[in-house]
């Protein structure tokens, strides 16, 4: 499984970004795609995770009720649509996939793409 995350960049407070995952390669049955971030001098943190097929979704503390996990299974993609960004979101971006759904440990996931860079300016 190859993973390719895309749409970072640099945004003020209060805007939005949607970030990209297209993926290739083999999925199977109980495969689940994530994003995680990492800031500067702090370590990968969980965002956010979605069953490819079928329903079920978690999203962290931190961005609950401003960050939403969606898929696109035509074009093998997954996003995060990222409103009301703050300063603090600013981190390098990675999608990952793995098997166990509902994991947020890096550890769940055997996949990762190189990540993008997103700089929140207050």
């Amino acid at each position: 499984v190859q993973l390719q995350a895309s749409g970072g960049g640099l945004v003020q407070a209060g805007d939005s970004l949607r970030l990209s995952c297209a993926f290739s390669g083999r999925t199977f049955s109980t495969f689940v795609m994530g994003w995680f971030r990492e800031a500067p001098g702090k370590e990968r943190e969980f965002v956010s995770t979605k069953r490819w097929l079928g329903g079920g979704e978690y999203y962290s503390n931190s961005v609950k009720g401003r960050f939403t996990i969606s898929k696109d299974h035509a074009k093998n993609t997954l996003y995060l649509q990222m409103n009301s960004l703050k300063p603090e979101d600013t981190a390098v971006y990675y999608c990952a996939a793995g098997d166990q759904f509902g994991s947020k440990s890096s550890e769940g996931y055997a996949y990762w793409g190189q990540g993008t860079q997103v700089t929140v300016s207050s």
